[in-house]
């Protein structure tokens, strides 16, 4: 029988290719990023692994491809910022805020997939010498950031957990152990101590997991403001998330997200994240955020509250509980210009 998620949303397959993780771009620095070169009827990258803008004309920017001589526009985040679940490159944010919503400037998708706020300026601090002068910066994310701010303890370390830290830490394992020679402690060989992460292992104080979020990406949003430039507007926005908003879902929603509890090898949404899934979590998260920011000369926006009044029960916004449709990805770009006074 087939999918739902076949039937409604076969780009979805594709985007399963270019993540594939037995074929994972493993990169120094930022511990992993995009293929370069990926080509596809939906998603294509440049030589650094950037994906591919298209302007009102049908041209096309990226960081590590053609730019132009600037002004440019840069939007950063994790997945939904970069465009998971739009059916080509000409629907993400970037893409329609250059074509349609606020063309008066190039927009650069400078999105991670799985990307923290760590990895986000990381990768701006990395790629930043291939820009010319930036006029704006939107920093379109949150949900990863709070995500990974569940994970243990021990894998949060000075700069927060990311997204396949347990492989990483496992790894380093593995070297060090292959490194011993032979070490002893009191007459026998030293045990290889067992850092696998259970559910038990993660933080259930979301308190403290909002507190600890919203302090990494405070910090580096002041590494922001001083990479990006003096001249360069800053803004941080909270992304729509389907919880979040509290939407009710459509038919459409509802047949893709049933399924995708049902089939998930992991457990269900409310599982895994639904402690962090509430309207009042991102509200605490966005005051957090919100506070900082005006120390900081950066501009905040909660999206969801604006999304949500936007948007009636039948609107197909979701292809899952983080990413858009078309339709979402327009509607959220349209609402995103106009909350920001973009032109």
């Amino acid at each position: 029988m087939k999918l739902h998620r076949e039937a409604l949303t076969p780009q979805m397959r594709e985007y399963d290719r270019f993540f594939d993780p037995a074929d994972l771009n493993y990169q120094p620095y930022l511990m992993y990023f995009h293929h370069p070169h990926f080509t596809s009827p939906i998603i294509n990258t440049d030589r650094c692994g950037f994906r591919v803008s298209v302007g009102p004309d049908g041209e096309q920017a990226s960081a590590g491809g053609p730019v132009g001589p600037g002004p440019v526009r840069v939007i950063t985040g994790g997945s939904t910022a970069l465009g998971i679940g739009a059916t080509g490159d000409q629907n993400t944010l970037a893409s329609l805020l250059w074509s349609r919503y606020a063309p008066s400037r190039p927009w650069l998708n400078f999105s991670g997939r799985c990307y923290n706020s760590t990895q986000e300026v990381l990768l701006f601090t990395l790629y930043r010498h291939l820009l010319p002068e930036i006029d704006e910066v939107v920093l379109f994310s949150g949900l990863n950031d709070l995500t990974v701010g569940r994970l243990p303890e021990w894998q949060q370390g000075d700069h927060g957990a990311f997204f396949f830290c347990g492989e990483y830490f496992e790894a380093m394992d593995d070297l060090k152990e292959r490194n011993r020679k032979h070490s002893k402690v009191f007459g026998r060989r030293a045990e290889r101590k067992s850092r696998v992460a259970t559910f038990d292992d993660v933080r259930h104080d979301i308190g403290q997991v909002i507190d600890s979020a919203a302090e990494l990406t405070l910090r580096h949003l002041d590494t922001w403001r001083r990479v990006a430039g003096p001249g360069t507007r800053i803004s941080y926005v909270l992304q729509p998330m389907f919880l979040w908003m509290g939407k009710t879902w459509s038919p459409e929603e509802k047949l893709l997200f049933e399924e995708i509890d049902r089939i998930s090898r992991l457990g269900t949404w409310e599982e895994l994240y639904g402690d962090i899934s509430t309207p009042q979590v991102a509200r605490d998260f966005a005051e957090a955020i919100r506070v900082g920011c005006e120390k900081r000369d950066v501009r905040f926006y909660d999206l969801n509250p604006v999304v949500a009044g936007a948007v009636g029960a039948d609107d197909w916004m979701f292809v899952d509980r983080a990413h858009y449709t078309d339709k979402g990805h327009d509607v959220v770009a349209g609402l995103l210009a106009k909350t920001l006074g973009l032109s």
